[in-house]
């Protein structure tokens, strides 16, 4: 005999209800196959059948091949559900080391005053750019000795994702100032996060990182609006080096050069000075 359990306009056999109840439970609304497989004891082919089946009763969504997330039971027949987005960008690491990071990142801290469009992480694995329920994730492999500077974030009252603390999020900025819309909006970030941002771990990430355009342009941003002191800047100075780099690498190698940091002011200066008072 087949039970069918009821909620709305949905209905489930005992293996559905079975998935259902377990996910739940675990408050993981995004699964795999491999999941499916493992709770209910279902061979391949016969959880593909259940997920199917699953589908056509508007209980789950298809996010990718071989990815899926529940449908909330109050939303009726929906079937275009996707969930947190940042919780996919945690299933896609499938069980990886990684992080929410440079704009994502931003976005989580409030410091953008403009939506990001990408959805972007750093993981310790390679995992190739995708795109899963409409929103484009691009990972960033790091090496092992770059996952610190993390924090929990928790997305909903149940579910945490990993995200690079504000600092670590500054220091990413200022290494790939792309995947952020450019040094002007690092500069935005840290000064809408000033009253909050912890000077000495910047400095700290950034002699830990130990990449010279990013201690650089820390130096000139935290001198340039007044967020440290002499004694503050000292580590950097220290390792600066005699080559110079460029403020902002979008932007071509134009404009006075500043020896103090061995940088190469490529961004009008009234550009920056606005971030004050935009």
């Amino acid at each position: 005999m087949v039970v069918e359990y009821h909620s709305g306009f949905k209905t489930m056999g005992p293996r559905t209800a079975q998935l259902v109840t377990e996910l739940n439970q675990r408050n993981q609304s995004a699964f795999t196959l491999a999941d499916v497989e493992a709770i209910t004891g279902l061979r391949s082919v016969s959880a593909r059948s259940l997920i199917q089946k699953a589908q056509k009763r508007c209980l789950v969504t298809r996010l990718k091949p071989g990815l899926f997330n529940l449908v909330p039971f109050e939303l009726g027949r929906a079937t275009e559900y996707v969930g947190n987005p940042y919780l996919i960008a945690q299933k896609i690491a499938a069980g990886a080391e990684y992080f929410i990071s440079h704009g994502s990142a931003f976005e989580l801290h409030r410091m953008v005053t403009q939506p990001q469009l990408v959805i972007t992480a750093s993981c310790v694995r390679r995992i190739r750019p995708q795109t899963v329920g409409g929103y484009a994730y691009r990972f960033f492999q790091v090496p092992d000795s770059a996952m610190f500077g993390i924090s929990k974030y928790w997305v909903t009252k149940e579910n945490c994702v990993f995200v690079s603390d504000p600092e670590r999020s500054i220091i990413d900025g200022l290494q790939k100032p792309d995947l952020v819309g450019g040094i002007t909006e690092v500069a935005k970030a840290l000064w809408m996060a000033r009253e909050h941002m912890k000077v000495d771990r910047l400095v700290e990430y950034a002699l830990r990182i130990n990449i010279g355009a990013v201690i650089r342009r820390l130096g000139y941003l935290l001198e340039a609006y007044g967020l440290a002191d002499d004694g503050a800047l000292d580590p950097l100075r220290a390792r600066l080096t005699a080559g110079y780099q460029r403020l902002d690498p979008l932007f071509p190698a134009e404009g006075h050069k500043l020896a103090r940091w061995r940088l190469q002011i490529n961004i009008a200066p009234e550009e920056l000075d606005a971030v004050r008072h935009g």
